[in-house]
């Protein structure tokens, strides 16, 4: 007799998030009974399928929607699939939410409320999805940082009726202090809001500043500068362990990683072509 699939759950407290609470879960028989949460709960659906009572109203929510639901507002939970669901929550309070705003000057949109329980958005359903995965995988905390303002504004702006924000200025002192910060730090990189505290901005305002002026956010920046200075490394003759450890990256399989993504090759056959040749392949 075959035993009942196993239900598996991760949650924890992201540090770098202001402690912002998150969860994984996969269910096969899992019913929530009626509840409430003190902040949001917004989930994006992975797998399967859930029901779930919400508003005075039963609704579902199929693979690749969003789930939202408003501090102290009641609701339940269970499959509407045979094979169960799996989903990527995150439970942000109040006070994540209107700090957001807050950086770009939008608090006086007011609190922020969802009117819908179930959203059949792509956009914001792959940025809560790179938030979690960017959390999960230990990212640095300027990644972690940017990717939840990006997440968090994108929900508010097309789901409860926050205004855009104005168009950021130019600060050039700021970005190139910053852009100094970051290349001093490619090992250990310090976070948005130190970054931001730096340059005498607020979080969200400086990485919008910085990406009008570079392009790229600034943990894409960053990657790219380290890139460049493995590169650099390579072609000196440093193994891709060293260079690894020595500009931050998670082990040497993160570096090949993004090494092969940027310039279709690894890091050891880099290396090894600039050792054999007085020209070193030519790479984009």
């Amino acid at each position: 007799m075959s035993s009942a699939p196993r239900e598996q759950t991760h949650f924890w407290q992201a540090a770098a998030l202001d402690n912002l609470e998150l969860l994984q879960a996969r269910y096969f028989q899992q019913r929530f009974a009626p509840h409430v949460h003190e902040g949001y709960s917004i989930v994006a659906i992975e797998a399967g399928a859930q029901c779930f009572w919400h508003r005075g109203a039963d609704h579902l929510a199929p693979v690749g929607s969003v789930v939202l639901i408003n501090p102290d507002e009641m609701h339940t939970g269970a499959r509407a699939h045979e094979a169960g669901w799996s989903y990527r929550g995150c439970y942000p309070q109040l006070e994540h939410m209107t700090a957001v705003l807050g950086e770009l000057e939008l608090g006086h949109s007011g609190t922020p409320a969802f009117s819908s329980s179930v959203l059949q958005d792509p956009l914001v359903y792959r940025a809560l999805l790179g938030l979690h995965h960017s959390a999960q995988s230990g990212a640095s905390a300027l990644e972690q940082q940017s990717a939840w303002r990006e997440a968090a504004l994108l929900l508010m702006q097309r789901h409860a009726r926050v205004r855009d924000a104005d168009a950021p200025g130019n600060e050039p002192a700021a970005v190139a202090r910053a852009r100094e910060l970051l290349d001093a730090r490619l090992d250990c990189p310090p976070s948005l809001e130190e970054l931001a505290a730096a340059v005498n901005l607020s979080p969200f305002y400086f990485a919008r500043v910085f990406r009008q002026a570079t392009g790229l956010p600034p943990h894409a920046w960053l990657k790219q500068r380290r890139l460049s200075r493995a590169r650099t490394l390579l072609r000196l003759g440093y193994l891709p362990f060293n260079v690894a450890f020595d500009l931050g990256f998670a082990d040497q399989s993160h570096l090949n990683r993004q090494f092969k993504q940027a310039y279709g090759v690894t890091p050891g056959e880099y290396r090894r072509a600039c050792a054999g040749s007085a020209t070193p392949i030519s790479v984009r």
